[in-house]
Formats: structure tokens, C-alpha cells, sequence
């Protein structure tokens, strides 16, 4: 915990403080108080007999207890299901890695079921040998692991006219950060006899998936021969249905809908083919009705995670850890501000550990909090210098009309009573 000197108290001032507060804080102050806890002094039913064995669950899932970390999907976004987007619970994780049962993930016909033995994926268009890869071909090309987020264009989006949703889950929780493991795309069109580099500048790709919407994205050559994996593991193990499984697309720093899952074809062109993904929709409607095209990457933004309206404060006034995410398109997360009184001030908070190019930073900061109402945010800088705008900021530049890419400051109103709600600060 910081003071306005940005000074940290010893451990031994800790303690003492978190003693104190102990002896009159709550139900749990109270026992204390008034005796030995039976918790800690009886002993207990789970240690009266055995546990439950391991074979019984040869896949662990979570404890019953957990029940309630669970992606969710907000009714009235999407007609149907069929069509739909499932929201990280990012208030009530920690770390950075998105496990992959609870990762967000959208789906524009439903989540398919493609064996390995049937999967396909064909290179073609201007290379030199038309290709087809089985995924036991995939498997046989030098591999490599990467960390990166992925985060959808409209997260955030519901946002732009005011607060609407009250949870980090739905205004922020568009996103994930795994592992992937696969195949640098640049060695798949170079197997195919892709050109060399110096005719390739005004060349892209059309990468295309087998579900029914065939889901397709054009994408610059630069981009597709400096950092694209064709990933077919995420956090160490297969795929999973809903994410793309046997293979998907992972295009680092760059809008979600661009990470084509079930990928199933990857063309070589002298130019975008200008589909419905990158024309009606994920182009950015200005306050004229013209629109931003090709508004590929996502810029640096950060959310606090707890406290937040899902993740309430529940232990009273004193030592208070305040947590989020932060990340960029362009690179790694440098520093992070956190204010508690809606902007005025700032304090700079703790990086979990250094920030990695594309992928999900995790900051702390440990205040002593009074019990008073806080006006939470957090703002972002990434290595290129860019700094997390306002939304005010954005609104000048981009009016109301837009969905996409809204990285503005998210502010979290915590109540005395410890409760947070959504709400805007100007």
C-alpha cells in the first residue's frame, strides 16, 4: 500500500493495521473477538474420512464452490444463439492466462464439430503449387508458442452512448489471453512457393473458415509474413469446439474477428476481397456517416477488474487490493495509472511482472481504503507512448455512431457500502 508519497509501510505496519481492523471488522472480527474459531480449532467433516478419487473426474473441471466463474452472453445482443458472443468472467480471475473453458468466444453459425482426420486446409491463389494440409501436415512444420490476446471490436461497444452494462464480464469481458501453439503462417505460403519479399508488398490473404457462415478476412501480406499463427493448441491442450478445434487463426494485436476459427482456407490476392466482415460491418461510422476501414488493431485499454459491480468490496474499510487487466495492439504494456476519484489524481500501480508484446498485463495496487466512495479507473501506456484516451476524448473524434474499438477510460462508482455500479465521469 502506497501513501500520497507513493511510500510503502513496512510488513510489520501491515499486520498491525490488519489486527486492528480484525478486532472490530465484520462477522469474522467479531469471532475473533469473542473466541476461538470452531473453523480452525474443530475439526471438520473433510477431515473426518476420504476425499473423493481422482479417476472419478479424469478431466478436472472446477469445485462446486466456483460454480459461478462462467462465461455469459447478454440476451437481447443477438437474436439467437446460433449467433451469439459468450463473455469472459474476467472479475473473477487473476493472473493473465484465460482458461479455456471460460474464454470468450463469438460464433457467427454455431460452434462446429470437425475431426482431425477431416480436416482440410488449402493454400492457393498466386503461389506457385496450390497446397492441402491435412492436420498430421500441420503437426510435422517447426512449431512455436506465443502468448496473445484476443479481444473482439465491439468489446466495449454498448458503451459508446453511456453506461449500460453493469459488470467488467459485459463491459470489458470480450476477451481472452492464452498460449497458442501452431505454425507461423509465413511457413505455410512459403511451402506453397509464395514470391519473394519484394514482390509481395502489395499482395494479401483471404483466410476463410469451414462453418456454415464461412466467416472470411482479408489481411495485408506484411502482417500475414511477420506474426499470424495457424494455432492448433491453446494453454497446452487441443483447442476446444467453441475456439476453432482441430485449427483457427491467431492474428496478434488485431480486432477477434480476424482470428478465423475452423480455418479452412488461406488465398494469396493482389488486393482484399471486401466482404461483408470488413465493409457493413467492423468499419467504424464516424459523426459524418462516413467510415473508418481497416482499423485493424486494438488499442491500449485497461479495465479494473475488482473492485468492479460483479467483484463488490465485502471486508470493510481498511487493506484493499485493487486489480485489473490492461493490454495493447501495438505491443507491451509499460505503466499503468489508477485514480480514485474519477481522474483527478493519479498513482501508478504494480505490474504483475513485465509486459509482453500482445498480450494481457496484470496490475495491482494495495491502498488503505476508508470506507469513503471511490470513483475507480484505470489508465493505460503501451511502449509505443499511446496513452488510454477518455471516452470524451474519443467522442470528439469519433461521434456516437461507432461499435467498434472503444479502448475509453471505464470508471466504477464503489459505494461505502463496498458495492460498485457503472457509471461515466465528464
Amino acid at each position: 500500500m502506497a501513501d500520497e508519497q507513493g511510500r510503502h509501510p513496512s510488513r510489520r505496519a501491515f499486520l498491525t493495521s490488519a489486527a486492528a481492523l480484525g478486532a472490530g471488522a465484520g462477522l469474522a472480527g467479531a469471532a475473533r473477538a469473542n473466541g476461538p474459531d470452531p473453523l480452525i480449532t474443530e475439526v471438520q467433516d473433510w477431515a473426518r474420512g476420504f476425499g473423493e478419487g481422482v479417476d472419478a473426474t479424469p478431466y478436472g473441471l472446477p469445485i462446486r464452490f466456483e460454480h459461478d466463474v462462467i462465461r455469459r452472453n447478454v440476451e437481447w445482443l443477438t437474436a439467437d444463439t446460433i449467433s451469439s458472443i459468450n463473455f469472459t468472467p474476467i472479475h473473477a480471475l487473476d493472473g493473465t492466462i484465460t482458461p479455456q473453458g471460460c474464454a470468450f468466444e463469438r460464433h457467427h453459425s454455431g460452434a462446429i464439430e470437425l475431426a482431425k482426420p477431416d480436416y482440410r486446409l488449402m493454400v492457393n491463389g498466386l503461389v506457385d503449387k496450390p497446397l492441402v494440409f491435412t492436420y498430421a501436415d500441420l503437426e510435422r512444420f517447426p512449431r512455436e508458442n506465443h502468448v496473445y490476446f484476443c479481444e473482439c471490436a465491439a468489446n466495449s461497444g454498448m458503451e459508446w452512448a453511456g453506461a449500460q452494462l453493469n459488470g467488467a464480464q459485459f463491459t470489458h469481458g470480450m476477451i481472452h489471453n492464452m498460449e497458442y501453439t501452431g505454425v507461423p503462417l509465413r511457413a505455410l505460403l512459403q511451402e506453397a512457393g509464395l514470391g519473394p519479399a519484394g514482390d509481395l508488398s502489395d499482395k494479401w490473404v483471404f483466410v476463410e473458415g469451414a462453418d456454415a457462415s464461412s466467416n472470411g478476412r482479408s489481411i495485408p501480406m506484411e502482417k500475414a509474413l511477420d506474426d499470424v499463427l495457424v494455432a492448433f493448441k491453446a494453454n497446452g491442450e487441443a483447442l476446444r469446439k467453441e475456439h476453432g478445434y482441430p485449427v483457427r487463426l491467431v492474428v496478434p494485436g488485431w480486432e477477434g474477428n480476424m482470428w478465423v476459427k475452423w480455418l479452412r482456407r488461406i488465398e494469396v490476392m493482389d488486393g482484399p476481397v471486401e466482404s461483408r466482415e470488413e465493409t457493413s460491418k467492423y468499419t467504424d461510422v464516424l459523426a459524418d456517416g462516413t467510415a473508418r476501414k481497416w482499423t485493424w488493431v486494438m488499442d491500449a485499454k485497461s479495465v479494473i477488474t475488482s473492485p468492479s459491480p460483479q467483484s463488490p468490496i465485502t471486508h470493510g474499510p481498511g487493506p484493499l487490493v485493487i486489480t485489473g487487466l490492461a493490454w495493447s495492439g501495438h505491443g507491451a504494456i509499460r505503466r499503468v495509472d489508477v485514480s480514485t476519484d474519477g481522474g483527478i489524481s493519479w498513482q501508478t500501480a504494480r505490474l504483475s511482472r513485465e509486459g509482453e508484446s500482445k498480450a494481457l498485463s496484470r496490475f495491482y495496487l494495495d491502498i488503505d481504503w476508508d470506507g469513503s466512495e471511490m470513483l475507480l479507473q484505470s489508465r493505460a501506456m503501451d511502449d509505443t507512448g499511446y496513452v488510454q484516451p477518455t471516452k470524451d476524448q474519443l467522442r470528439e473524434v469519433r461521434g456516437l455512431n461507432s461499435v467498434y474499438h472503444n479502448n475509453g477510460i471505464q470508471t466504477w462508482h464503489v459505494k461505502t457500502s463496498g458495492e460498485a455500479e457503472n457509471v461515466e465521469v465528464s
